[in-house]
């Protein structure tokens, strides 16, 4: 997936489910290789963040080979709140 990174922050994020995590905040990138490791969602009022990795800020981390659709949201897959 190929996409600037203005362009995704901002979106919603949800699960495979339907379940709304948030909306983008950043990313984490691996400097030496310029891959992208992770998301940086500000979770939803309605999120248990306890449920997933945070950062300093309270942010969800999620992984980035998770996001699989793009379009008015960011559909998470492997993500469940069960």
């Amino acid at each position: 997936m190929r996409m600037f990174v203005t362009e995704l922050r901002g979106k919603t994020v949800m699960t495979n489910d339907g379940q709304i995590l948030g909306k983008i905040d950043n990313f984490v990138i691996n400097t030496e290789t310029g891959d992208v490791k992770h998301v940086l969602v500000t979770p939803d009022e309605e999120i248990e963040t306890g449920l997933f990795t945070t950062d300093a800020e309270r942010r969800l981390v999620l992984p980035y080979e998770g996001m699989k659709a793009v379009k008015d949201v960011v559909v998470m897959e492997n993500i469940s709140l069960d």
